[in-house]
């Protein structure tokens, strides 16, 4: 028997909208899908971390972002320019999750990588990380850009978003350096996430209204022009990182007002008419983009659990009536497809601010898994963000594939191990308690 996605869609979001009137104080005991969804995804994270190792048991590591399975039934053929690059955001993601899957020996290999690349640059020393690093243990003096040599054209092939700095990848690597620095404190890991905010600071605070936090920086490093629209998903990653800093002491004052500015213009992201976020401004940084919506920037303000999240907790409303798909969700508004990625960022939510997520929806992430561990970024051959990969696309060029992804994977495993990114503890511990109803 076969069931459309709009039947399946209309089945589980009663069952979601329902798991969500009654929420437990605590997360409730794992089921278990849950906790074979927590034990498969860490060990997919640890066999991407032998795999690329390449032999070097220690030292600084990036993995590779996307990997194809052995058999690739139905897989398309991977991109040249994503083949041995390790996204800095997939990397950080990743790390965060190693380390909720209680391999702080592998993430703090990553965090140890996210540091020498801060330091090492190939052409700048200005406290930047870039979009993307080769994938491998860094065994040169200099951090390794990703690129390939095509052999007809004779000529090394580079990406220019890869080697960009886009401002909330900045935001990720500075939050795994504070996750690593609580689970073990390190000077080096605090000092690095400060100077990846002082980046942000320096070069993406805004310069018109509404104020907040510009995109970042695009393009080869000679010609290289700001970003200058502001998104919602970015603002909240800083707000949560400098805030999480100045706990730390030392700077608390600069980074207490930087958090202060990023939720702020987060804040002003809120909808109250239809109770969502917009996802931040148009090239201008001013013009509110209200047409489309993203997964991430509905969510991320709630998986926060900032002072000002319970405010903004109707937006779970939204996600069930404008990003479902049939078991899963996509990553823009009437999605195309389900995003594996996004769909486990909503039982991470679930867990954090509810305390447990439908079983539907464990089974769905649950059947993304590839024979080499790693997890499916959709089960459809490509979907559709809405989005433009940078300002020389010609138009929505940001697609998502049947291809085993880095982040869709580290993101299950936090969601099943109810581990929270924002925080660094568990949803057990009482860490993200549930909003009052």
């Amino acid at each position: 028997m076969r069931f459309s996605p709009r039947g399946l869609a209309l089945a589980h979001c009663a069952a979601a909208l329902a798991a969500l009137a009654s929420p437990p104080a605590l997360a409730e005991q794992p089921g278990a899908t849950q906790q074979r969804l927590a034990q498969q995804s860490c060990e997919g994270l640890r066999r991407a971390v032998a795999q690329d190792q390449k032999g070097a048991a220690s030292g600084p590591l990036f993995l590779a972002s996307y990997r194809l399975a052995a058999g690739g039934q139905g897989t398309p053929p991977l991109e040249p320019a994503l083949a041995g690059a390790a996204f800095t955001y997939d990397n950080a993601l990743a790390g965060i999750a190693l380390l909720a899957c209680g391999d702080a020996g592998s993430a703090r290999r990553i965090g140890d990588a996210i540091v020498r690349a801060l330091e090492r640059d190939p052409n700048v020393a200005d406290g930047r990380v870039r979009n993307a690093y080769r994938a491998g243990p860094m065994t040169e003096d200099k951090a390794a850009l990703p690129g390939y040599w095509d052999a007809g054209k004779k000529q090394w092939i580079a990406d220019a978003y890869q080697v960009s700095t886009a401002t909330g990848n900045v935001a990720w690597a500075a939050l795994l350096l504070l996750n690593l620095n609580q689970a073990e404190p390190s000077p080096a890991y605090l000092a690095s996430a400060r100077k990846l905010l002082g980046w942000i600071e320096q070069r993406t605070r805004a310069r018109n209204a509404p104020d907040g936090y510009n995109g970042g920086w695009y393009g080869w490093d000679n010609k290289q022009r700001p970003q200058t629209w502001k998104s919602t998903e970015h603002n909240i990653d800083i707000a949560v990182v400098a805030a999480w800093a100045a706990r730390a002491g030392g700077q608390g004052e600069a980074e207490t007002q930087q958090a202060r500015t990023a939720l702020d213009f987060v804040t002003r992201m809120w909808n109250p008419s239809e109770q969502r976020f917009n996802i931040g401004t148009k090239e201008d940084g001013a013009t509110i983009a209200t047409e489309g919506s993203g997964l991430d920037a509905q969510l991320w303000p709630l998986l926060a659990a900032t002072d000002r999240s319970c405010g903004w907790m109707r937006g779970l409303e939204w996600v069930e009536k404008n990003h479902r798909f049939g078991e899963g969700y996509g990553f823009s508004r009437s999605p195309d497809g389900i995003w594996t990625e996004g769909s486990a960022q909503v039982a991470a939510t679930l867990v954090a601010r509810k305390g447990a997520a439908p079983e539907a929806l464990w089974r769905l992430l649950a059947s993304q898994r590839a024979d080499n561990g790693l997890y499916y970024a959709t089960p459809a051959p490509r979907i559709s963000t809405g989005l433009a990969i940078g300002p020389d696309s010609a138009g929505a060029d940001f697609f998502y594939y049947h291809w085993p992804h880095l982040g869709a994977t580290a993101w299950i495993a936090l969601a099943a191990t109810g581990f929270n990114p924002f925080t660094g503890k568990t949803a057990a511990t009482g860490a993200n308690p549930s909003c009052p109803t």
